[in-house]
């Protein structure tokens, strides 16, 4: 469960100037209840809430601040009905910065979380489209932050780091050479936010994800995928052929503490942070590992490897990460281990699978 934290209210100056209202896709007069309006409480933009983080990121923090105070956006429609009529959701292009200065005026928006990002994988087939988006978007979301006053969290990831960079208990600060299109424009959105810090006082905050495990969005073209992928073969009784080799070991997080992370490094007081970039270290496995802890669930589940391009990028990747400042700085510590997901995992799944 997420700790627990005083809510904070940070007031964000607004602009005098009249917008035509931003497009919305509620469909639906929200019940007035699950909607109440916390005055007290920040009010908070997510960019791509449709992402596998976004959409359980958009959960909790509704349930903790209030669902009004909760502005989800994205460019795709949300699949699920019961996600229109839960709060707010907005269409927002992040290569457009007029409409997201819109929302930000209209909806008096004082944090900014922006997890728009095209992923890993996908960036290697489609690097200008990476380009476009996760550089663009991140310049669009700190001029936001620095003419809005707001506070911007903005994730980067392991994808960060490169070959060059030590693999064992990788530190906050080291190499960072990444060889995919992905990883440099994480390089640059971790840069330029401490540009924007150092140089306009921008509240700019991250933390580098590794592999997220998630039971309930799908895998959204990451090379850690195979982790997700894998349970869903389990629970289908078929074969799965994993695209990485058995012996490719990766540093993970399930998202429960993943969102915890998250949250706790956008709640912590500017004064507590020694630097704006945070590793966040869950557990470390290999697609072996994972497998022997699914086979004690399921005796007769079979697994075969056959590593893709993607193996190239695992390989270019830190085994563990040395997370010791934002344990220090802000209290992270993560709560799960290989076979408490695995069990978590599969009770969960069990339910959605058929």
């Amino acid at each position: 469960m997420l700790l627990s934290v005083l809510r904070r209210c940070i007031k964000s100056p607004l602009s005098g100037r009249t917008l035509v209202q931003a497009r919305s896709f509620s469909s639906a007069t929200p019940d007035l209840k699950s909607h109440l309006f916390d005055d007290n409480a920040p009010r908070i933009m997510i960019t791509g809430c449709l992402g596998q983080i976004g959409s359980d990121l958009v959960s909790v923090l509704r349930a903790k601040y209030g669902s009004e105070n909760v502005i989800a956006t994205d460019i795709k429609k949300p699949s699920k009905a019961s996600f229109l009529r839960d709060g707010p959701f907005l269409y927002a292009d992040v290569l457009d910065y007029s409409s997201l200065s819109q929302i930000v005026v209209e909806h008096r928006i004082d944090w900014l979380i922006h997890n728009s990002s095209i992923l890993s994988a996908t960036g290697e087939l489609h690097p200008q489209l990476a380009l476009d988006v996760n550089v663009k978007g991140i310049q669009n979301a700190l001029e936001l932050a620095r003419n809005h006053n707001l506070r911007i969290l903005a994730p980067s990831s392991i994808a960060a780091f490169g070959p060059s960079t030590p693999k064992e208990m990788t530190p906050d600060s080291t190499i960072m050479r990444p060889s995919t299109v992905y990883g440099l424009t994480k390089v640059h959105l971790e840069l330029l936010g401490e540009y924007y810090f150092n140089r306009y006082g921008v509240d700019f905050r991250s933390l580098r994800y590794p592999g997220v495990i998630s039971s309930e969005a799908l895998p959204g073209g990451g090379t850690t995928d195979y982790a997700v992928d894998i349970f869903y073969y389990a629970l289908r009784n078929k074969p799965y052929e994993c695209f990485l080799s058995e012996h490719t070991k990766l540093p993970m997080l399930y998202m429960p503490d993943t969102i915890r992370a998250t949250i706790e490094l956008l709640e912590a007081p500017s004064a507590a942070l020694s630097q704006r970039v945070y590793n966040v270290n869950g557990i470390s496995f290999t697609p072996e590992e994972i497998y022997k802890s699914i086979q004690q669930s399921i005796t007769d589940f079979k697994i075969s490897y056959k590593p893709d391009f993607r193996q190239r990028i695992a390989d270019s990747w830190p085994h563990s990460l040395d997370d010791s400042a934002a344990r220090k700085d802000w209290g992270w510590k993560p709560e799960y281990d290989l076979d408490r997901i695995t069990k978590d995992m599969i009770d969960k799944l069990r339910k959605k699978v058929k």
